[in-house]
């Protein structure tokens, strides 16, 4: 009985240190999108969270790792998200036949993100003069085109696909349509509605890959 106890003191204990590392996420992304990175300090963020600064330091390394797991909880949009390869657009990838209905399923799944997350991608974009959030930056890039690559294989496999482009350049056409880029250019800067960037998009992107 108490071992039991103590493993269920352990397990509080885990939960609500997530518990205080989502207020604290949650205090510093709405501080980052209303003064910027460089201007929120980690004083700000504590305040807004109700925490102590320590506490900061013990759930966090510093203001970029807060950031990047803001950034992270704006892509995922909850704690415990489907893994990619359990989505069924990512299945879709493999057996769906249909090149343009693939192509669909994923931009439905890419634009969510991309709507949720690009904000916080804004902010990260204007604080890159700071290495360490180049360098976050640059990861996300990294990581985001390592991502589309996958997915231009597999659409390239599918009947339909315009032979001209290698699977490399199926995936550069995806990095740059279905992009934080090109949201913010089309609508946070030209007046566009998200629906109407949706559409675009796709239809640009089944165009440019199926024809």
């Amino acid at each position: 009985m108490a071992a039991g106890s103590r493993t269920q003191s352990r397990m509080s204990q885990a939960e609500r240190v997530r518990v205080t590392r989502q207020r604290i996420v949650a205090a510093a992304t709405t501080l980052f999108l209303r003064d910027g990175f460089l201007t929120t300090t980690m004083s700000a963020i504590a305040k807004e969270a109700g925490v102590a600064v320590q506490t900061l330091y013990l759930s966090f390394a510093n203001k970029t790792a807060i950031l990047s797991a803001a950034f992270d909880a704006a892509v995922a949009g909850d704690d415990e998200p489907i893994p990619i390869v359990e989505r069924d657009w990512y299945k879709s990838l493999t057996s769906d036949p249909s090149g343009p209905a693939s192509v669909a399923n994923f931009f439905e799944y890419s634009a969510s993100i991309i709507e949720r997350s690009t904000p916080l991608y804004a902010v990260i974009r204007a604080a890159s003069a700071e290495p360490e959030v180049a360098e976050l930056l640059a990861n996300n890039k990294r990581e985001r085109h390592a991502a589309l690559l996958g997915v231009a294989e597999r659409l390239s496999r599918k009947k339909h696909f315009r032979r001209s482009l290698t699977a490399e350049d199926a995936a550069g056409v995806m990095y740059t349509l279905s992009s934080a880029e090109s949201y913010l250019l089309l609508v946070t800067e030209h007046g566009w509605s998200p629906e109407q960037w949706r559409k675009w998009t796709l239809a640009t992107l089944t165009d440019q890959l199926f024809g």
